[in-house]
C-alpha cells in the first residue's frame, strides 16, 4: 500500500521514467553478466579460444562430445526447474505480455541465463539475442509485480527489458525499443513508448561502458555500385524470403520429431548435442552464435562452396538444438543464415554483372537485415538494426527493398513468424485476430433483441414510416403470415417521402423491401455477426430459428454488440490485472483488493489433491472464491471452472473477505 502512495504522489509518468531506468540498468547488466557467463563457460569447454581455427585445431572427438555434454547439463536444468527457458524465449516473453499482463517467474532469469551460457558455449548452434530478451523481461518483470503495477504499465515495463537487452547486445538502442514495440508487443500505437527509449538508451550506456563503443559485426562500407543494383536486391528478398521459410518450417519439424521421439525427455538435449557435434567435427563455424564467421561472409572471403555449406549445415544444427531441447535464440542463427544466403546470391549476381554490383559482401549484409525480417516478420525492425549496425545512410534503399519483398514473400508462403508459430502451435494467438477472439465467446443469442420492429407485407407505407420512427431503429422486418420476407430500410423509405401523397397511398411494404438480406442463427458466433455487418453495411440482422428459418426469433443491434465487445475487453483486462496481483500475492501474501476484501495465493490443500474445485466448494467450507489456478510443473496460469481437477504442486488464487482468506493462508 505504501508503495502506491508513493507512486500517486510521483505521478504515472514520472514513475514510468525511473521504473524504464531501472529496467535499462538491470537490462544492461543482465546482458554483461550473461555475456561473462558465456565466457567463463566457453573456457570450462574449450579452453583459451573459441575462434574456428582453434577449434580445428582440437581433437575431433571433443568436437563431438562438447556439445553432448553441454546438452547433459542443459535438458534436467531445464526440465526441472523452468520449462518457459527451453528454446528460443521470446515467444514465451509474447505470451506472458499478451496472455498474462506481463507476469514472469523471476526464476527464469537465473534457469534461462545458465542453461543458455551452457548450450551456447558447448556448441549449441544457437545466439544469445533471445535468451537476453527473456533474461531482461523476467528481470524487469520481477521489478513491475514487486511494485505492484497495473497490468497496462506491466506490459510496458517488459517491454523497457526486452528493449534494454536488444539495445545493450547489439549496441543499438532504436532497434531495441523497435524490438520492443513491433515484436514483443505487437503494437505501435503503445501508449508509453517513451520509458521503451530511455530504457533502451541507459542499457546501451551501461553496455558501451562497460564492453566498449562499437558495432556487433565489423561492417566495411558499401553502397549501391549502380541504381539498376537495386533490382538484384529486390530479387535477393525473394530469394531470402523463400530461404527463411524453408528455415521455420524445418525448425518446427525437428520440434515435432523429437517430440515423438521415445527418449526420456530431459536427455534429448544430449541426444542433440551429439548430432551437432557431428557437424561440427567438419563445420565447427556452426557452434554459438557465429559472429566471427558472419564477419568473414561481410569481408567476402568465403568461397561459394562454403557458402551453400554453412547455409545448410547452420538450418540443419539450430533445428537440431532448438528442437531437442537446447537453450538459445534463434536470432543471431537468422542473421548467420542471411549473411550465407546473401553471400551466395551477391557471388552469383557479381559474377553476371561484373560492372554495376558489388562485390558479395554488401548483399550478405542487406540479406542479413532480410532474413530477420522474414523469419520474424518484422521488416522496420531488421532495417533499423541494419542501419544502426553500419551508420550509412547508402545501405537503406537496397536494404527497404530487400526486406520489405522477404517479408511479403515469407507471410504468403507461411502463417506466422518464427515467435508466434510456437504460440500458434499452443492454441494462443496474438495480434489483430485477438480482438475478433474475445467476440468468439458470445453468440448472437446472448444479445438478441426479442421485439425488433415488424409489420406484415400488405401493410401501407404511412404506417412502416410509423414503425419505423417509433421503435429507433433503421430497419424494419417484413413478414407474411410470420414468416420472413425481407427488411425495408430508412433508405428505401427515403426515396418516397418526395412523391405525392396519392403515390404514397398506393405503396405497402411489399414494395419497398429487400429480400436479399443476411440472417443469423441464435449460435452464430459475434465474431460472425461482426463481420456480416461490416460486409453488408447494415446494423441490425434478424436472427431466425435454426428448426424454421422463416420464422423470425429476434434481432441484434449493432450497439449491443459494441457493447458486448467492451464488456470483454474490461473482462479480459480485469483477468490480466488479476494474473498481475496474484503475481504480487504469491510473493507478498495477502494483497488488498478492496476494503474487507482480499486476494492470496496459497498451497492446494492436501485433501483437494485429485479433486474438482466443485467437489471441493470453497465458497461454502472456507468461504473464499477461488480465482485463478497456478500450476508452476506447466508453467501457466488457467481460469477454473467447477470441473478443473486440483494436482499435486498447485496454487490456488483465492479471493474473498480478509478474515477467511487469512483463516485459509493460515493453515
Amino acid at each position: 500500500m505504501a508503495l502506491r502512495i508513493r507512486r500517486e504522489k510521483l505521478g504515472e509518468h514520472m514513475f514510468m521514467v525511473l521504473a524504464a531506468m531501472a529496467c535499462g540498468l538491470l537490462g544492461g547488466f543482465g546482458a554483461i553478466g550473461f555475456r561473462a557467463l558465456i565466457k567463463g563457460a566457453h573456457h570450462l569447454f574449450w579452453g583459451r579460444g573459441y575462434e574456428v581455427a582453434r577449434l580445428l585445431e582440437l581433437p575431433w572427438q571433443w568436437r563431438l562430445i562438447a556439445p553432448a555434454v553441454g546438452g547433459l547439463l542443459v535438458g534436467p536444468l531445464v526440465y526441472y526447474l523452468a520449462r518457459e527457458a527451453k528454446g528460443h524465449g521470446v515467444p514465451e516473453v509474447m505470451e506472458a505480455v499478451h496472455e498474462r499482463g506481463g507476469v514472469i517467474r523471476p526464476r527464469v532469469a537465473v534457469v534461462k541465463s545458465l542453461a543458455s551460457a551452457l548450450c551456447i558455449a558447448s556448441g549449441g548452434s544457437v545466439g544469445r539475442e533471445g535468451p537476453i530478451v527473456q533474461i531482461g523481461a523476467a528481470l524487469s518483470s520481477t521489478v513491475g509485480q514487486l511494485l505492484q503495477v497495473s497490468r497496462r504499465q506491466l506490459r510496458t515495463i517488459v517491454g523497457c527489458g526486452t528493449a534494454a537487452g536488444i539495445a545493450a547486445t547489439f549496441n543499438a538502442p532504436i532497434a531495441g525499443a523497435l524490438f520492443a514495440v513491433e515484436i514483443i508487443l505487437g503494437d505501435f500505437g503503445v501508449t508509453q513508448f517513451s520509458p521503451i527509449v530511455i530504457s533502451s538508451v541507459v542499457a546501451t550506456v551501461i553496455s558501451r561502458h562497460f564492453l566498449g563503443d562499437f558495432p556487433a559485426f565489423m561492417v566495411p562500407k558499401y553502397q549501391l555500385a549502380s541504381p539498376y543494383e537495386l533490382f538484384p536486391y529486390m530479387a535477393m528478398g525473394l530469394f531470402i524470403g523463400v530461404v527463411a521459410v524453408g528455415f521455420v518450417t524445418m525448425l518446427y519439424k525437428s520440434e515435432d520429431l523429437f517430440e515423438a521421439l521415445p527418449f526420456p525427455e530431459p536427455l534429448k538435449a544430449a541426444l542433440g548435442g551429439i548430432l551437432v557435434g557431428a557437424i561440427g567435427i567438419w563445420l565447427p563455424h556452426v557452434f554459438g552464435v557465429g559472429y566471427e564467421t558472419m564477419n568473414d561472409a561481410l569481408v567476402g572471403i568465403l568461397e561459394p562452396k562454403m557458402l551453400f555449406l554453412l547455409l545448410a549445415a547452420k538450418i540443419v544444427a539450430t533445428s537440431i538444438t532448438i528442437g531437442s531441447g537446447g537453450s538459445g535464440g534463434v536470432f543471431a542463427p537468422s542473421l548467420f543464415l542471411g549473411a550465407m544466403a546473401g553471400g551466395l546470391f551477391g557471388n552469383a549476381v557479381h559474377h553476371l554483372f561484373p560492372s554495376w554490383t558489388a562485390a558479395s559482401g554488401a548483399y550478405s549484409l542487406v540479406a542479413m537485415g532480410a532474413m530477420v525480417a522474414g523469419t520474424t516478420h518484422a521488416p522496420i525492425t531488421a532495417i533499423i538494426m541494419i542501419f544502426e549496425l553500419t551508420d550509412d545512410y547508402t545501405i537503406i534503399p537496397p536494404l527497404m527493398a530487400a526486406c520489405v519483398v522477404s517479408t511479403l514473400i515469407a507471410t504468403v508462403l507461411k502463417r506466422g513468424s518464427i515467435y508466434t508459430i510456437k504460440l500458434l502451435r499452443r492454441g494462443v494467438e496474438l495480434g489483430k485476430e485477438r480482438n475478433i477472439n474475445l467476440l468468439r465467446a458470445l453468440t448472437a443469442s446472448d444479445i438478441l433483441h426479442p421485439d425488433p420492429e415488424v409489420v406484415e407485407w400488405n401493410t401501407g407505407f404511412k404506417q412502416v414510416v410509423t414503425t419505423l420512427l417509433k421503435g429507433h431503429h433503421h430497419t424494419v422486418f417484413v413478414t407474411r403470415n410470420g414468416r420472413l420476407e425481407g427488411v425495408v430500410s430508412l433508405d428505401a423509405l427515403r426515396a418516397v417521402l418526395y412523391q405525392d401523397e396519392r403515390h404514397q397511398e398506393a405503396v405497402i411494404a411489399e414494395d419497398l423491401l429487400s429480400r436479399k438480406v443476411p440472417f443469423l442463427f441464435p449460435d452464430d458466433t459475434l465474431d460472425i455477426v461482426a463481420k456480416i455487418m461490416e460486409e453488408f453495411g447494415v446494423d441490425e440482422v434478424g436472427v431466425v430459428d435454426p428448426s424454421d428459418p422463416g420464422r423470425l426469433m429476434g434481432s441484434v443491434l449493432e450497439r449491443d454488440l459494441i457493447k458486448a465487445y467492451n464488456r470483454e475487453v474490461a473482462k479480459a483486462d480485469m483477468c490480466g490485472s488479476l494474473v498481475t496481483d496474484a503475481a504480487v500475492a504469491d510473493k507478498a501474501g495477502i494483497v488488498e483488493l478492496a476494503p474487507g476484501y482480499s486476494l492470496a495465493a496459497v498451497d492446494a490443500p492436501a485433501q483437494a489433491e485429485g479433486r474438482t474445485l466443485g467437489e471441493m466448494d470453497f465458497r461454502n467450507r472456507w468461504g473464499v472464491q477461488v480465482v485463478l489456478v497456478h500450476k508452476p510443473g506447466e508453467g501457466r496460469v488457467v481460469v477454473p471452472g467447477p470441473g478443473l481437477a486440483i494436482e499435486t504442486g498447485d496454487r490456488l488464487v483465492v479471493a474473498g473477505p480478509t478474515g477467511a482468506v487469512e483463516q485459509l493462508t493460515a493453515g
